[in-house]
């Protein structure tokens, strides 16, 4: 089985020549045929046809490279001995090649040869005249035929690889989208809850007299904290592996005003001075309130890495028509050491996540020395639909 489907690759390989070799034979036959046609014996008429039919039917050997080369000695040999089958196979292949003028004009140089070189004795063409257009557009027609299919299939082929290939880029472009998106995800759980382990630990290093309850209550929010760590992380390391998200709703719920609260009240408890002004409804779109959430968050987290122990201001404005107003400002630090280093990928994934939310977001130094993060998202009432 295997030899015979090497047997088959190699004649499929080798085909087209395979065809050039059976143009030539036939083509061969036809002239040997009408040289020693007519009177007994080779006479100087039949060696005329014989060496220009030799010469044309040869030369379609080439006639895939050089199909006008081939095509013009084609017709030449019929206009001066009347050789058939080598111009018809030329215009064959020529209109397989190419339908353009240059096929129009050889075309109608081989009715001229063919109208001249059956010319009857009286000089009457009026039977060649009618017949040529039948004889001569045959050949053209069948290579045109042949050459507009392969050219249909050839860009069938392009479009169906074009589309694959397409389907292929697609597919990648989702996959590296997703890996971001949870990456961006992992970024804003963990970095909040990794800042709040290191804010108690930086607490208790820097006031080592500390009394028990103290080291008590530090060590019972820093184990805390590390377990809701370790289960956002494991939720979305869960759809990492199953891949069930398309827009993110299942990385983590909407985030409510009380959700908020709870997110201010952690990062009390380890010791930043938040004061917050939090007005969100409960009927916040869900791509509203998760992007609420993470800007506090974020800003937040940026505290607690860059600006331990500093008074923090946390507002929350929103409701529907006129959009969502977050801003997380704090003062001047003291201290101008870091508790854990930045890799600036919070504010650009924040920055990216707003954007595509339809709102805007600033960040940068206050007059005072202090830092503020303020978004504003957009939030419709709905009232545009019902226009």
């Amino acid at each position: 089985m295997q030899r015979l489907k090497r047997w088959y690759a190699w004649f499929v390989r080798h085909a087209p020549r395979f065809r050039d070799l059976m143009y030539v034979g036939f083509s061969l036959l036809t002239i040997f045929a009408q040289a020693a046609g007519g009177r007994p014996g080779w006479h100087p008429d039949g060696w005329v046809v014989l060496t220009l039919g030799v010469i044309s039917s040869l030369a379609l050997w080439w006639r895939r490279k050089y199909p006008v080369a081939v095509t013009v000695l084609a017709v030449i040999a019929m206009g001066v001995a009347g050789l058939f089958m080598p111009v018809g196979l030329a215009l064959l292949t020529l209109a397989i090649r190419r339908r353009d003028l240059v096929l129009a004009i050889l075309s109608f140089a081989a009715y001229v040869a063919y109208v001249v070189s059956n010319l009857p004795s009286n000089g009457d063409p009026t039977v060649p005249i009618f017949t040529g257009p039948f004889v001569i557009g045959t050949w053209v027609a069948i290579g045109a035929y042949v050459g507009a299919r392969r050219d249909l299939m050839v860009s069938l082929r392009d479009r169906a690889e074009r589309a694959e290939s397409e389907r292929e880029l697609r597919a990648e472009q989702a996959r590296l989208g997703e890996r971001s998106r949870i990456a961006q995800e992992m970024h804003d759980v963990l970095a909040h809850k990794v800042s709040l382990i290191a804010l108690h630990a930086g607490g208790l290093e820097v006031n080592p007299a500390v009394g028990p309850e103290k080291v008590e209550s530090s060590a019972g929010l820093i184990r805390e904290t590390a377990r809701q760590a370790m289960e956002d992380l494991r939720e979305v390391l869960g759809v990492l592996r199953t891949d069930l998200s398309q827009s993110g709703a299942d990385l983590a719920p909407v985030p409510r005003a009380a959700d908020l609260a709870r997110l201010v009240e952690a990062s009390r408890a380890a010791g930043v001075q938040v004061s917050s002004s939090l007005t969100l409804p409960d009927d916040v779109p869900p791509l509203v309130g998760r992007t609420v959430y993470r800007v506090v968050q974020e800003g937040l987290t940026n505290v607690h890495k860059h600006a331990r122990g500093v008074s923090t201001e946390v507002l929350v404005d929103g409701a529907p028509g006129t959009g969502v107003t977050v801003r997380v400002t704090n003062v001047r630090p003291v201290a101008a050491d870091s508790l854990l280093p930045g890799s600036g990928a919070g504010l650009v994934g924040l920055r990216e996540r707003v954007t595509l939310s339809g709102g805007r977001l600033d960040a940068g130094p206050t007059q005072d020395g202090g830092w503020r993060v303020e978004a504003w998202l957009p939030w419709s009432d709905g009232k545009e639909g019902e226009r």
